[in-house]
């Protein structure tokens, strides 16, 4: 749920273009308010102002790297500057937010989403949970896309914000792949992780599928993304330019590196790192009290209340809980959460990503 109303839901299909045209098009009024909102409420965050013809070279080099990484994916948001009347610059800031406003360690505020994955042993409870912390207060540019591509295998369901290709979602192969934030290395141009969860989602039907997409994408920045399918779950960090995985029937993740190689180089301060581990443990906790047969809204309930919670204090540069998910791979249905725990879940099912167009 959004701030005015439940998240919009965007059938989408065709090739790549069409795909980010009809985005774009569904989209345009709020994507262009987004954009004049202090650049895309970039400008809200940072502490020295930033324009577009001051990034140009910034969009440029990443627009290389997608183009080379995921030419499909950089197909649709040319798409999807064509269908928001937008330039295809601003296509591209709208998938790049996160890693121009980059981050620095000392100031790391107290969210920034905390994820699970439990596996049923092949059953419909496996599930994949999580919040989505973020800043810039954007619950009003939440949006649920199913994806159906011309020629493609698959269907994909994304929760998507202000104009991004991808960000969580799941698959009708019954792969789910969820996303954390975790502060350490060189962000550098390469393909946004953002960018890449939707990219695994098109291309994996597998945890282990997934891992070998992954396996060969040179990503921005620093990121963990936790897999899940009805065999298995793992989480793949990442690291200038190097990934690590950590395995297990259930996984639990915050924001700070888990896997040992990583750990050194962990730049959380020590506030953020003191929540990252509550959360880790208060998740850890309540999901093994959980009966494997719990349902979405027992998931949910988990994820909405302190310390996981992230409420909104009225800073928008301070990351807070927009949204919380419950997914379920197995079964195909995603149950959505705005920053509202009273309200009722949206819910969207296998059908919203029945396969690819004309396939």
């Amino acid at each position: 749920m959004t701030a005015t109303g439940p998240a919009p839901f965007l059938r989408l299909t065709g090739d790549p273009f069409e795909l980010g045209r009809q985005h774009g098009a569904a989209r345009a009024t709020a994507l262009r308010a987004f954009l004049d909102d202090g650049l895309a409420r970039m400008n809200h965050l940072l502490d020295t102002p930033v324009s577009l013809s001051s990034l140009s070279p910034t969009l440029t080099a990443f627009r290389k790297e997608i183009e080379a990484a995921t030419p499909d994916l950089a197909e649709e948001i040319r798409g999807l500057a064509a269908g928001a009347g937008i330039s295809h610059q601003e296509a591209l800031l709208l998938q790049l937010r996160r890693e121009i406003t980059g981050y620095r360690s000392t100031r790391r505020p107290n969210g920034d989403c905390t994820t699970y994955a439990r596996v049923d042993g092949g059953g419909p409870h496996t599930v994949l949970a999580q919040t989505v912390d973020l800043n810039g207060n954007l619950d009003d540019q939440t949006c649920v896309l199913s994806l159906s591509r011309s020629g493609a295998r698959r269907g994909v369901l994304m929760l998507s914000f202000g104009g991004l290709l991808g960000y969580l979602g799941m698959n009708s192969d019954g792969l789910a792949v969820g996303i954390n934030l975790v502060l350490g290395g060189q962000w550098r141009p390469g393909l946004p992780p953002y960018l890449a969860v939707r990219h695994v989602l098109d291309s994996a039907g597998s945890v282990e599928e997934a891992l070998d997409v992954l396996a060969r994408l040179r990503l921005a920045s620093s990121r963990s993304l936790t897999l899940c399918d009805s065999g298995g779950a793992a989480c793949a960090e990442f690291l200038d330019g190097r990934m690590h995985v950590v395995r297990a029937k259930q996984t639990v993740h915050t924001n700070h590196f888990l896997h040992p190689e990583f750990i050194p180089f962990d730049e959380l301060n020590v506030f953020a790192k003191n929540s990252s581990l509550r959360r880790l443990d208060a998740a850890t906790v309540r999901l093994s009290a959980l009966p494997e047969s719990a349902a979405p809204r027992d998931h949910l309930a988990l994820l909405t209340t302190p310390p996981i919670f992230v409420p909104d204090n009225g800073d928008i540069r301070r990351e807070r809980t927009v949204a919380v998910v419950a997914m379920r791979p197995v079964i195909g249905d995603l149950h959505l959460l705005g920053s509202r725990p009273s309200a009722l879940p949206q819910v969207f099912t296998a059908g919203e990503m029945s396969g690819a167009a004309g396939s």
